[in-house]
Parts: structure tokens; C-alpha cells; sequence
């Protein structure tokens, strides 16, 4: 019981103080932070029950994000979606970025091996993380959490992990839904024979949705303009 509940030296402090800072969310009880940050291997007061929390907190802000951004995605869809953001990989990215490992309480084996750098060491603890988080603040706390860390995937959530490019996901939506397919034209060119540049207008009638991307060849430009108007169908934003 003494592994956790003792009196945090001043360093450890400062370092607490320095993940606030990089997480976005200062805790009224740092006890549930030192939690979220302890290993099995280290006490037996360690984060899997926090785990555990932090894993339905965050498929909940997460499904509620999606829902709320994509009217028009289908559960399917946004199940997909889901899975690729809360996966363990895209977890371990983020927590590399807030550099989590530097922060976390190992035991000797797990620190030799090199387990402040494992995957799944890093997501577990992240999730651990956004447990805390709700406990400490509450939901609202906790969504704000997840989605200051997680706003650039979500900001190219739709074409993430999935393989496919603009026009291929445009196409194979619009095929799903017997929507007529999209034509794409040149609008306009710049710069001499050499070293041109396209803009590509992607029009699709029957929505009302029509958007432009430019680039240097005319297939760049077309795979632009198809992600735009993909975006704009997505956000449910059919009316220009």
C-alpha cells in the first residue's frame, strides 16, 4: 500500500505539473494521476482498473464526435471509424507525442526491456489517463481531454487508415447509395507546359455539392476536388 500513497518528492511533482501541461487538464487529485501513470509491474496499486474506465470513456467521446460530425455515415461507417481511432497504434502515437513513456512508473524488468516504449504499455496508459480524467473532472472534462488530443486525426478522419483515395471513398459512397456518380472538369491552369498547375472542379448534381481542388497534375488536382466535396457530403453540407 506504501508504493503509491506516499509524499511525492519535488521532482516528481514538477514532472506531474510538466504532463498537465502537455495533456491540457490540471488534477485536483494528483493521487489518481500517479495511478494512471503506475505499471503492474511497479505496485500493486497500478492503472488497469483506470484502464479499463478510460477505454469506455473514450469510445463514448469518440462515437458521440462521429455521430454528431458525420449525419449522413451509416453505423457501419462509423463503427469503422471508430475502430481506427481508438486502436491500439493510433493510441500509442498519441501517447508518444505527449512522450508518456518519460512519465511512466515501471518496474525494473519493464524499464530494462524497454516497456517505457511498447505499444501496448503507452495505450494502456493513455487510456488510464482519460479514466483519471473523468474521475478527477467528469465528462466533460474527460471529452474535452480526448478530443484536444486526438483533433488531428479526427480532422482527416475520413480518409485515415482506410487504404483508399478520395475518389475511389467517393465513388464507392455514392455507388452504396445509387447516388449518380460525380464528373470532374478542368477549370483553370497556370504556370507554363512544364510546370502547370491544375484546378479541378468535382460536381455531383443530384446533391448540389460541388467543390475544387488544384494541384500539379490534373490527377492530383481531381483527387483534391473529390476530397473536398467527399468532406463536404460528410458534414452533411449539401446545400452549395
Amino acid at each position: 500500500m506504501r508504493a503509491i500513497k506516499h509524499s511525492k518528492t519535488a521532482q516528481e511533482a514538477s514532472r506531474d505539473s510538466s504532463l498537465s501541461i502537455r495533456l491540457g487538464y490540471v488534477f485536483k487529485q494528483p493521487q489518481l494521476l500517479q495511478r494512471a501513470l503506475t505499471h503492474r509491474s511497479y505496485a500493486p496499486e497500478h492503472n488497469e482498473r483506470l484502464e479499463f474506465l478510460g477505454d469506455s470513456i473514450l469510445g463514448c467521446v469518440i462515437a458521440k464526435h462521429l455521430y454528431s460530425s458525420y449525419p449522413l455515415l451509416s453505423e457501419g461507417e462509423l463503427s469503422r471509424l471508430r475502430s481506427s481511432l481508438v486502436k491500439e497504434e493510433t493510441l500509442a502515437i498519441l501517447a508518444l507525442e505527449l512522450d508518456l513513456g518519460s512519465y511512466l512508473r515501471l518496474g525494473e524488468g519493464e524499464l530494462k526491456s524497454g516497456g517505457f516504449r511498447r505499444p501496448s504499455i503507452l495505450a494502456d496508459a493513455l487510456e488510464a489517463l482519460f479514466g483519471a480524467v473523468f474521475l478527477d473532472g467528469g465528462f466533460a472534462d474527460a471529452e474535452k481531454t480526448v478530443l484536444n488530443l486526438y483533433l488531428p486525426y479526427l480532422e482527416r478522419v475520413d480518409i485515415q487508415g482506410q487504404g483508399k483515395d478520395a475518389k475511389t471513398r467517393l465513388q464507392e459512397y455514392l455507388q452504396a447509395r445509387r447516388i449518380p456518380l460525380p464528373s470532374y472538369s478542368v477549370v483553370a491552369t497556370q504556370g507554363e507546359a512544364h510546370a502547370q498547375s491544375f484546378e479541378v472542379e468535382c460536381a455531383i448534381p443530384s446533391l448540389k455539392v460541388s467543390a475544387r481542388g488544384s494541384g500539379a497534375s490534373r490527377r492530383n488536382a481531381e483527387q483534391q476536388a473529390a476530397h473536398a466535396a467527399y468532406q463536404t457530403i460528410l458534414s452533411g453540407h449539401d446545400d452549395n
